[in-house]
């Protein structure tokens, strides 16, 4: 066990044992002591924001111009303070946050777009490799991949560095198509949101039992932590004589502040052990080509996935995180839904009302998992402040009208305060043409990147707060 005595404790306390490294979440010990908390930058690094990345595939019903958009399905009809997100509106789920909610319509990804007449047809393989690097992948199977560096690397490498674990990937769907990429494109620009280098995609992790272990390093080798499960016991009982010790030094808002971190790990790692238990007891799977730790039922993988991300944000562990949600093309059903449309299908609604309306309950149900990391990361508090107010969630999709494979007015949402970078509480409706690298770039400023002249396709930044005493705009 690593723990500091004295005045203070470490930002980034360890407790290490033969079978697992249990990172602290911040604590009031942590603060120097006559020092009032957030003074200490090298302490605390209390202005770092955390920033989370996450890709809607094959964009939303609203983002169909010839209906959807009429209809309001994704973007408000008023831009600035004064709009409404209405019951058939893809962001219903979020109306209790729009406090904290950015809403930017009407930007384009056109470097997702067919540039030359070999490439078209190939949205599908092209649209993720884009999303977070705004640049336009070359139509290649070879080895000779190139696209760009994506933001959140580009943020990893400069605020990043000196966390454990610079950044994190994660993912929902299976990412190996054994060959499945066609248009003459590599699948390495579908299975990756991140980006090193424009040739360098990162993995991503699906299996939550994988990002568990990851996290809290639950034995050194696949041995360990296999022979640590087999005992049957919990992570937190090969740590609970350090525990113990430390909170025993601790104060009553700490020590529940420490039970609140130690439960939320139990409960996690209790329901991965049903996962399994039920994956692997020889009843028939709904993905039968998941790992035993993934989840058949979509919420409860995503949910998973969240308490993950929410874990490694709290205790610092890294502040960069990734996580692609599905496929452009997948075909699975979401019976919570309400639709039995498998999802591309769906997508594909040929412009007809009723068949808009029923792609658009699949996207109603896909953005309403977000409220679950919302609320988690405004419960979980650092210092005087909640995790959400620290950090910048984006979320959006490098498409827009999934039914013509369209990228110009694709959805983007920013949740969270930043750190004071976003007000929140505003739609933004850019102008047209106006390109998603816009405010892109303008969040990659406000994160600290003020030497950066564009990112992607960037022709300026697009302003994400909505000046004081400006009157509501129409948005037309």
């Amino acid at each position: 066990m690593r723990f500091i005595s004295g005045k203070h404790m470490r930002r980034r306390t360890f407790i290490r044992s033969a079978g697992a490294t249990l990172a602290l979440p911040f604590l009031d010990a942590m603060v120097p002591a006559g020092r009032l908390w957030g003074t200490n930058a090298n302490t605390l690094n209390a202005e770092t924001t955390r920033l989370i990345c996450i890709e809607e595939v094959h964009g939303l019903a609203g983002c169909n111009k010839e209906w959807g958009e009429s209809r309001n399905l994704f973007a408000p009809s008023t831009a600035g303070r004064d709009f409404e997100i209405i019951d058939d509106s893809a962001l219903v789920s979020l109306r209790d946050y729009r406090d904290h909610m950015t809403i930017v319509s009407n930007t384009d990804v056109r470097n997702a777009e067919a540039f030359i007449p070999p490439e078209i047809g190939g949205d599908h393989f092209r649209s993720s490799a884009v999303f977070l690097t705004q640049a336009h992948p070359k139509q290649t199977q070879g080895s000779d991949i190139y696209c760009g560096t994506s933001l959140d690397q580009l943020y990893a490498k400069r605020f990043g560095q000196n966390t454990p674990l610079p950044s994190m990937q994660f993912c929902i769907e299976n990412l190996d198509q054994a060959g499945g990429c066609t248009y003459n494109y590599s699948c390495a620009y579908t299975d990756s949101l991140s980006w090193a280098s424009p040739t360098e995609p990162l993995p991503m992790i699906r299996d939550p039992r994988v990002a568990f272990d990851m996290l809290f390093g639950a034995g050194g080798s696949p041995e360990e932590r296999a022979a640590r499960r087999a005992t049957r016991r919990s992570l937190l009982d090969w740590v609970a004589g350090e525990v113990s010790s430390i909170q025993r030094q601790l104060g009553a808002e700490d020590n529940r502040r420490l039970d609140r971190y130690l439960s939320n790990i139990r409960e996690l790692e209790r329901r991965i052990e049903m996962v399994e238990a039920r994956n692997t007891s020889g009843e028939q799977r709904e993905l039968p080509e998941a790992p035993p730790g993934v989840p058949d039922s979509f919420t409860e993988h995503m949910r998973m996935m969240f308490d993950v991300q929410v874990l490694a944000l709290e205790t610092d562990m890294t502040r960069v995180i990734s996580f692609k949600t599905g496929r452009d093309a997948q075909n699975r059903v979401f019976p919570e839904s309400g639709s039995d449309r498998s999802f591309h299908s769906a997508s594909h609604h040929g412009n007809r009302e009723e068949a808009v309306l029923e792609f658009n309950k699949i996207c109603q149900f896909r953005v309403g998992q977000l409220p679950y990391l919302i609320d988690k990361l405004k419960n979980t508090m650092e210092g005087e402040s909640s995790l959400l107010d620290k950090s910048v969630v984006m979320w959006g999709s490098p498409m827009a009208d999934a039914n013509l494979h369209n990228h110009r007015r694709a959805p983007l949402v920013l949740l969270g305060h930043g750190n004071g970078m976003l007000d929140g509480n505003v739609h933004i409706k850019a102008p047209d043409e106006t390109p998603m690298a816009n405010a892109m770039l303008t969040v990659m400023h406000g994160l600290g990147h003020d030497d950066m002249q564009s990112f992607g396709d960037s022709t300026g930044e697009l302003a994400l707060n909505w000046p004081a005493g400006l009157p509501v705009d129409s948005g037309d």
